[in-house]
């Protein structure tokens, strides 16, 4: 990452994270409604391990598109 981009993405690092939170207690609430008596420590572990693998499949598509182009 070149300087200029580095900087821009220290800008957004703070808001990057709260849409992160969101988007994980988006799912918590998710499995707290589908699961009775749900074990949040095993549910945390499976939201987290799903996101980590859609941001591996975000990753790769964005490999694949020219400059520009939206996913």
């Amino acid at each position: 990452m070149s300087q200029i981009e580095q900087i821009e993405m220290d800008h957004h690092r703070a808001q990057l994270l709260g849409d992160v939170r969101q988007l994980v207690e988006k799912y918590r609430t998710i499995f707290d409604w589908d699961i009775p008596d749900v074990d949040q420590k095993a549910a945390d572990h499976e939201i987290i391990e799903g996101l980590r693998a859609a941001l591996v499949d975000v990753a790769q598509e964005l490999t694949q598109l020219e400059p520009r182009q939206k996913l």
